[in-house]
């Protein structure tokens, strides 16, 4: 549990806690400006274009957060007034790459920093430059792993409504999963597969770009 964390590395709990509210309040915003500019005013009339974590969040998954470390969002989405044939899979895509974008531009301000400064790598360094270096880092790696995540195609995650809105078998083989509450069950399997394989992954992919932008 997250909460462990909180015991035996404060900071490190409370960077994890601040990047993942960050990050699912801009995820859920993507969604909701996508879907107001292909013509659904949903998320305008129930005042979801916002960035407070109470409302794209929601008490119990915020208090879940900090005890588990599991979180979800939300952002109400009305797929009839969407226009376009692919309307719907451009607004599932719009969260997981604004998690795209918030660990290109974290990890990128790291890896410049670390290549202009090489002590910023491994080195002690003041207190607020040491908890910027973990926030950036704490940034990327989970903005990784949020946008690997979200892409698996099990509802009610992005990637079922990218895949449903690219293929009707597809769609009503999910439908009917839902009817007969297999999604719950995948669900609860892909969240275990996350945290032994999406997570490494992610951090293992952070480390690489950052080599890569510092160049060493």
């Amino acid at each position: 549990m997250l909460l462990e964390l909180l015991k035996s590395d404060p900071r490190t709990y409370f960077a994890v806690v601040l990047a993942v509210v960050v990050s699912i309040c801009f995820h859920e915003l993507a969604h909701g400006i996508v879907a107001v500019r292909y013509g659904d005013r949903t998320p305008i009339e129930q005042d979801r274009i916002t960035l407070n974590p109470l409302v794209h969040m929601g008490p119990f998954s915020l208090i879940v957060l900090l005890i588990a470390g599991m979180a979800w969002g939300a952002m109400p989405i009305d797929r009839t007034r969407l226009r376009g044939r692919y309307a719907e899979a451009q607004v599932a895509l719009a969260g997981p790459l604004m998690n795209v974008c918030i660990a290109a531009v974290t990890l990128t301000a790291l890896g410049l920093w670390q290549r202009h400064d090489p002590l910023a790598v491994t080195e002690r360094l003041s207190n607020f430059a040491d908890n910027g270096r973990l926030l950036l880092r704490v940034f990327g790696s989970m903005n990784i792993a949020l946008a690997m995540f979200n892409l698996i195609p099990v509802p009610p995650l992005d990637g079922s409504h990218v895949l449903a809105n690219l293929s009707d078998s597809y769609a009503r083989a999910m439908a009917t999963l839902a009817m007969t509450g297999g999604s719950l069950a995948i669900l609860a399997v892909v969240f275990a597969f996350a945290g032994r394989f999406i997570f490494p992954a992610a951090i293992k992919g952070a480390e690489r770009y950052l080599t890569w932008v510092r160049g060493f």
